[in-house]
């Protein structure tokens, strides 16, 4: 955790700004992990140098602003960006035709999933982007629902871990298999509330 550990000391000199700075790095695709980066964003704020709720604010705006200029520069530039040499590194043509069956196949979910996938978060959002299968309003709402799990999953864990490092480690560890259980129970539990109300609708019928 030595990443985490050197992003705590990053954030608690220059704040707020450094931990905008470093989601948009991530947001970009380059190199960092974006759920470590949140939890060293609250972790500075268990340790008294900002507010937990301020940064799930700046945290949530600097996730989705990130997120959208992927998709922008995918839908703005379309298939042509594919020849860019960075983004030629990331997304590959085999990769990029695989992401597209799967849009096929999945529709709109894929784009709610891929917030908790890291690996291909940036390949999925710059292919939605620039095979103009969604439009941008929708796709911001769909990643704004799912950023509203994954944030505060993450920024609030280093808030609460920030005292006891062995607990915060091994919940970071934890971490994906726990979110993805997370997405599940409230999946489950938007179906039982959907089926509820379909239910109860059916009997006014009656």
């Amino acid at each position: 955790m030595d990443l985490l550990q050197h992003l705590i000391t990053i954030f608690a000199e220059n704040g707020y700004i450094a931990v905008f700075i470093a989601l948009m790095i991530c947001g970009a695709g380059l190199p960092l992990p974006e759920d470590i980066t949140l939890v060293a964003g609250g972790v500075i704020a268990g340790l008294g140098y900002a507010n937990v709720h301020a940064m799930f604010a700046l945290a949530m705006f600097g996730v989705l602003l990130g997120d959208a200029g992927i998709f922008l520069l995918g839908h703005h530039y379309g298939a042509r960006i594919l020849q860019w040499r960075f983004v030629a590194r990331v997304l590959t043509p085999s990769r990029y035709a695989m992401v597209q069956e799967k849009f096929a196949r999945y529709g709109n979910r894929m784009l709610f999933f891929a917030r908790f996938l890291p690996g291909m978060r940036t390949t999925i959002y710059l292919t939605a982007g620039t095979t103009h299968r969604v439009s941008f309003l929708r796709f911001l709402l769909i990643d704004t629902l799912a950023a509203l799990i994954s944030v505060p999953f993450w920024v609030y864990l280093g808030y609460f871990g920030a005292d006891n490092h062995e607990w915060l480690v091994m919940w970071i560890q934890r971490g994906q298999s726990s979110l993805w259980a997370l997405v599940g129970i409230l999946s489950l539990t938007l179906l039982v509330l959907w089926w509820r109300h379909r239910r109860r609708a059916r009997c006014g019928l009656d």
